[in-house]
């Protein structure tokens, strides 16, 4: 289940609403059954040999089977979500140099759900219910922990948010089921920063001290016309990400420009990709163009494929 961006005043009256922390890392469902455990990301993928530090959580629910949902996450030395620290761990494919990571840049998985417990669905149920059975399970461990809910306490929680530098609320009707697949207007993210999914489509050759690798990535996100073309990001790579993503856009390579609507400076010398890898960038506000003012690369996100990108309006 997806939210839908919108803000405290849309809300109406916060004594039906629940405020969760919007937490800055990989959305996971995380399957127990008969004692072991299977992580699957959002597009399906098998993250568990990524993260081998959450796989005990299966001894803690004692035999019991569940389905949960959550996000995983990597904290800094302040124990705030830190999703550039968390990019070291979403590519590893590797057992050994992922049980090494996790020695070094541990992650925790923040639980927000239960959808199924002891072969009960708790799709139908409403959102207290569920919430409820979450918190009694008491699964609080290294890895894992159940973060408090704010009920009807919207500005608080916003307030808290921001207090800690978080990247915003998610505030969940009391009365709401769980709906797969669905972004639905029963959950609402109230972001403190602006953030956007999207789609690369190409790149800018560096100059000066990046010649010879990547100057700046150009972006898309889906519409109806095709790739809508978003504007560029330069800035927020590192050299270990600009590293990554030639290797990764190196065999992607194509002839055609993906997008629809590219302004001829920006296609002058671009390199041109499939369009199949998702990042995120940070923004200020989208132009009268269509375009990102003032983007900032975030990272790769291999937990998303390139049809759930949307604009956020």
């Amino acid at each position: 289940m997806l939210a839908t961006l919108g803000g405290l005043d849309n809300l109406g009256d916060d004594q039906a609403w629940s405020f969760e922390m919007k937490w800055d890392g990989v959305r996971a469902l995380v399957y127990v059954h008969s004692g072991r455990l299977k992580l699957l990301s959002r597009n399906d993928i098998d993250m568990g040999v990524s993260y081998p530090e959450i796989g005990p959580l299966a001894q803690a629910l004692s035999g019991r089977s569940a389905v949960l949902d959550g996000e995983i996450v990597a904290l800094d030395e302040q124990g705030r979500p830190s999703f550039r620290r968390l990019q070291k761990r979403m590519h590893v494919t590797d057992a050994r140099s992922a049980r090494r990571l996790a020695q070094n840049d541990p992650v925790v998985l923040l639980l927000f759900d239960l959808l199924y417990l002891d072969g009960e669905s708790f799709l139908h149920k409403p959102y207290t219910e569920r919430r409820n059975c979450l918190e009694a399970l008491s699964l609080a461990g290294t890895a894992w922990q159940t973060p408090p809910a704010f009920i009807g306490r919207g500005p608080e929680a916003v307030a808290v948010s921001q207090e800690q530098e978080l990247e915003g609320v998610v505030a969940k009707r009391l009365n709401s089921t769980y709906q797969p697949g669905r972004r639905s207007p029963a959950w609402v993210k109230i972001k403190n920063v602006r953030t956007q999914e999207v789609v690369i489509g190409g790149w800018k050759p560096g100059k000066g001290r990046r010649a010879g690798t990547i100057g700046a990535l150009l972006l898309g996100v889906p519409s109806t016309d095709g790739l809508d073309y978003a504007g560029k990001v330069g800035t927020g790579f590192t050299d270990a990400m600009l590293d990554d993503l030639a290797g990764d856009l190196k065999p992607l390579a194509v002839v055609n420009n993906p997008f629809v609507g590219v302004p001829r400076p920006d296609a002058r010398d671009a390199q041109w990709v499939a369009p199949r890898l998702v990042g995120e960038v940070a923004f200020s506000e989208w132009t009268d163009e269509g375009r990102l003012r003032h983007p900032a690369w975030r990272g790769l996100r291999p937990d998303k494929s390139p049809d759930e990108v949307v604009r956020e309006s």
